[in-house]
Order: structure tokens, then sequence, then C-alpha cells
């Protein structure tokens, strides 16, 4: 079919016979402006051709975005090889799709040889498939860079502006259409022309030499390979001037060659202000200190004087303190026994309190925990049943014949990292069955512990369940001190009040771990066995052991070794005497540096039981 021709060359005589002389549509230019067109131009075009003197010959041919493209390459084509072809697929105006072969030829104009553009049109649905498929991939990837709201613009190898994003123009204030098809994207941000990043990255220039021309700081990209980073300030931009941080990455092929270069700009002058403003927040701080120092030396000084007067009251005081102290003594001893006695009894009503009040928690705790349980036991076959069919999708992955939709599957897999997302899923099933097993263990260990319904009664008991449940009890007490090491015996049922020796193994335990604080390989051995007549738990510590003295007085009310708000003095106290009710003894074996054993002895029978019990294994 026919097809138009734009001409571009140097001013020659004798264009209107050229003109004449072709056997095509045939139209003029100077730049992008039609200065004359043949009649079969304007029958192509569907007006008088006299009409087209004037127009904007790219807006009869392109719309939108190919305009720029276009443009771009009439202005390089003048310097390109005679016989240089492209074919572009190109919207008019009218909605019309058409794809252009355009071809760079020498015209002959008699006495003298002219350059000339020549286009030839053809309807977009007779063009191939790949090259309406490459126009598309071009629309996509202008249609995302614009909808990103990073500014960012995109040059070729001969540094001509490809694109020049919707937020480029929003960050620099420069327009696409006066960048499109130019070598100008320096002049946002130079008042000369220099080179940017993306410049030097079309250039293939190394990290060293692009050092040495670019005029700012200069770093490679951590984040895009053979990338460069770089950010400046620009007083001249914006309201009070503009921070601006540079990232410029190479646009590659599928071949690996490098086809253009893009950059992206960001604004960051919010940052670099916050950093301003924290910095000078620093300096009014060392200000202060400064300031609040020499105020502190001088209430030293005043606190110093007045310390010294204090001291010579205080040793009056202390006279006086040393006689009312005697007295105070004499008045202890007497109240002692009195105090010791309502002591015990208020202990033993906070036991039971707290006994009553652990039970219902772990009642109340026990009954969300078994449905939570039970749920979850359904979401971990669910999650399974999940995990098999996304391996069932995986494997019939390759059977998908769209190369776009198996090109996405594949990004979203990685994206996601699914081969993680499966044995991670799995592993976390596992610590939280493994979690909420141990809650439920926790709450019957404190159901078993509290007993409330049994502190007044009697019954057949399994010291190693008791020992078990306190032990869970106390495990975070004992965990970043010692290792517990369980030798357990074979132990008969014992006839006791299993709470009340629960809470005489609790207070044995919990002073075998206070016992190894700071020490390094702290060590706890609880052992059981039996005779003929009598069973015993021992409770033993390599800790730091006590002396004769403390030894002496271990078991007196108020008597501790302790900090003062750690300890009452009744814990031991406490265990003598249940364990005189039960009609046992305490044996304690210590030595300074070494270590402390409590073995606590109970009769098998109570003195009005029957001979026969049973006997349980370990």
């Amino acid at each position: 079919m026919n097809a138009p021709t734009t001409i571009m060359s140097r001013p020659v005589t004798g264009e209107d016979n050229l003109l004449d002389r072709l056997g095509f549509g045939v139209v003029a230019v100077h730049g992008s402006t039609i200065i004359r067109a043949s009649d079969r131009v304007g029958r192509m075009l569907g007006q008088d051709a006299e009409r087209l003197i004037g127009r904007d010959l790219l807006t009869l041919l392109a719309d939108g975005d190919d305009i720029a493209r276009l443009r771009a390459w009439l202005v390089s084509a003048y310097d390109a090889p005679v016989g240089s072809a492209s074919r572009e697929l190109l919207t008019r105006p009218d909605g019309m799709g058409r794809c252009w072969r355009i071809l760079l030829h020498e015209l002959d104009g008699g006495s003298q040889h002219t350059r000339a553009i020549v286009l030839t049109a053809a309807q977009a649905e007779t063009a191939p498939a790949t090259e309406v498929q490459a126009m598309e991939l071009r629309r996509t990837v202008r249609n995302l860079l614009d909808a990103n709201p990073v500014a960012a613009f995109l040059i070729s190898t001969d540094h001509v502006v490809m694109h020049w994003s919707r937020a480029c123009e929003a960050v620099v204030g420069y327009p696409a259409s006066g960048m499109i098809g130019t070598r100008n994207h320096w002049k946002p941000f130079y008042d000369h022309a220099q080179p940017v990043l993306a410049d030097m990255i079309v250039d293939g220039l190394s990290y060293e030499d692009a050092c040495k021309v670019y005029p700012g700081p200069l770093s490679r990209s951590d984040r895009v390979e053979g990338g460069l980073e770089s950010f400046s300030y620009f007083p001249e931009m914006g309201d009070g001037g503009r921070w601006l941080l540079f990232t410029a990455a190479p646009v590659r092929n599928a071949q690996g060659g490098v086809m253009g270069a893009i950059e992206t700009v960001v604004d960051i002058t919010e940052i670099k202000r916050a950093e301003q403003a924290l910095r000078d927040s620093r300096n009014q701080l060392e200000e202060l200190v400064s300031q609040r120092t020499e105020q502190l030396v001088v209430a030293k000084r005043a606190l110093e004087e007045d310390i010294a007067k204090r001291e010579e009251a205080e040793q009056s005081l202390r006279t006086r303190y040393t006689e009312l102290t005697d007295l105070n003594m004499k008045l202890a001893e007497a109240n002692a026994q009195i105090q010791a006695a309502q002591n015990q009894l208020v202990q033993n009503e906070k036991l039971a309190s707290i006994g009553q009040l652990a039970a219902g928690v772990a009642h109340e705790i026990n009954n969300p925990i078994g449905y939570v349980f039970s749920n979850f036991g359904s979401l971990e076959k669910y999650i399974n049943e999940m995990l098999t069919l996304i391996a069932r999708y995986r494997t019939a992955e390759p059977q998908i014949s769209d190369p776009g939709l198996r090109a996405g599957l594949a990004d979203l897999r990685e994206k996601l990292d699914l081969d993680f997302l499966e044995e991670d899923a799995q592993a976390l099933m596992r610590e939280s069955r493994e979690g909420i097993e141990r809650v439920r263990k926790i709450v019957q260990d404190l159901k078993d512990f509290s007993h409330v319904d049994a502190n007044s009664e009697w019954q057949e008991a399994d010291l190693h369940q008791g020992l078990d449940s306190t032990l869970n009890i106390v495990r975070n007490e004992l965990k970043y001190h010692a290792e517990v090491v369980r030798e357990y015996g074979t132990l008969p049922l014992v006839h006791c009040l299993l709470s009340q020796l629960n809470q005489v193994f609790m207070n044995l335990l919990v002073n075998a771990g206070h016992a190894l604080e700071g020490r390094q390989g702290g060590r706890i051995v609880v052992r059981t066995g039996c005779d003929q007549s009598e069973v015993w738990v021992e409770i033993e510590d390599n800790g730091c052991g006590m002396s004769e003295e403390t030894l002496g007085r271990i078991f007196d009310p108020f008597f501790t070794t302790k900090p003062i708000g750690r300890g009452t003095g009744l814990g031991l106290s406490l265990s003598y005497g249940i364990v005189q009710k039960h009609n046992g003894r305490i044996e304690v074996d210590s030595r300074v540096g070494q270590g402390t054993r409590f073995r606590v002895v109970l009769p098998r029978r109570q003195p009005d039981e029957a001979p026969a019990l049973q006997e349980v294994g370990v």
C-alpha cells in the first residue's frame, strides 16, 4: 500500500521537483512540522494536502507516549547509516493501529542527494505477533514506572531519555514532554551538562573511574547488582532546598547485554532534617548535662557538710539505741514463742487459700486449653492437607501452556519462599503442640500440687507423683541455676497429707536452688528409697553449704541466711512441723563449699494403719 515519506534534510534547492518525482506519498518537514505535502499524503490522511502545512506530523501518525518515542527516533535518524530500518507499532489518534516500517534512504534530487525518512504503513492486525507483544510490553513497563510512587527515568545506550515517570515530574519539577527524546536529563540537577549515574552505567565505567567523573559522593549499591548510589543537596530545588538519593542500575536484554539504564530519585529531605534535628537535640542535651553536673557538684558539697552534722547527731543516738536494744532483746525473747505460734497459724491459712486459688485457676485454664488442643489437631491436619495440595500444584506447574502464567507462578513462589514456608509451618506446628502440651502438664501439676480437698484428709498417695508435680511448679526457679537429676527407687503408696508434703519438697528444692546461685555446674539430685518400715526422699545440692553454727538454727522460726525481702525464716520451720505431724523426721548433712543433703524420712504405715499397702514402681 502507499505510504507517506518524511524528508529531513539540510536546505536543498529544487525540493518541490524532488517530492513530485517520488512514486508514493511524500511529506517534507522542518523538525516535525509539515512544510510541504503531496496530494497522495492528503488522501491517505483524509485531509486536503494544503491544510496539512504547519501541522505536527507526529500527532497525525501516533498518540500518547508513541509520539515521544517516534520523535526521539527522528532526531537521531539523520545521523544513522543509510539503509537503517526500524519497525514501530503505533496507535493513531483515531484509535487505528498501524505498524510502520521506517527506512533511511538517500534520494536523488537531480544534481543533489538528499537523505529522507520513508515510512511504510500496514494495519496493526497484519503486523507480526511478536511486534504487537513488544509494543504491549513497552506500554506495560511505562505504566508500571508511572504507577510507582518512586521517581524514575530511563535512558538508552546513546543517552536519550526513553521514559520520564510522573513521580519524576513531581519531584524534580520537569515535565516528561520536555525530557523524552532528549539528552537533557541533567538539567533538573545541574546548571551545565555533566553525567548522571545512569550515563556512567550505559558508558560501562568502572566504579573507580565513575568516582573520578561523578561530582558528588558515590558508592556501590548493595541492593542492585552493578548499580550505583549517591545523594546530594540542591538548594534551589523546592522550598528551602531538597536532599535527593539517586540509585542507578543497568537494564539488560535476554542475552545479558546492557540496553539502557534506569535511575530512581528519592526525596530524603525529611530524613536529613530529622538527622539535623537529632544532632541539635544531642548538643542541647550535652549542654544541659554539663549545667546539671555543675549544679550537682555544688549540691554534693552542701550534702557532705550536712552529713558531717548528722554523723555527730547519730553518734549520740547510737548510745541511746544500745540501751534500748538491750531492753528490746529481753522483750523479743518473751514474745518469740507467741509470735511463732501465731505466724505458723497465719502461714497455714495462707497456704490453704493459695491452694484453693491455684486449684480454681487451674480448673478455669484447663477448659479453654482442652478445646484449643482439640482445634490445634484439626488445624495441623488441614495444614498438612494444604501442603500436599500445594505439592501437587507444583508438580502440575510445568504442564501450564501459558509461559506468562508459568513465569508469574515461579516469581510468586520465589517471592513467598514456598520451600521455607512448608518447612517452617511444620516446625511451628510441632513447637506449638509441644507448648500446648506443656501448658496442660503445668495445669495438671498445679491441680495436683494444690489438693485443697486433701488438706484435712489423709489418703494413700504416690510420693513420686507429688515430687514430679512440685518439680514442674518450681522449674522456673531452678532452671537457671541447676540441673535436676531424678534417681527414683521403688516406693509404696504412703498414707499422708500429700499437699503438705509437696510444700515440704518445694521448700527444700527452692532452698537448694538459692544455694546454687552464682555457681557454675549446679546440680540437684532427688533420690527416693525405702526399707521394711520407712520411706525416704533425699534432696541434695552441690551449693555453698552451711556452717555448724547455721545448722544448729535452721529449724528455728524466723531464722534465715537470705537477704532481707527474700526469706521469712518460716520455710524449714513449717516443713519440720509437717514432717513431725507425719511421725517422721528430717536429717541434714552439709559441708561449707561442698553442698547440702536433706533427707525426709516417713513411716511406711501410720500407727493406726493396716499392714498391707500397694507398692508402685518407677
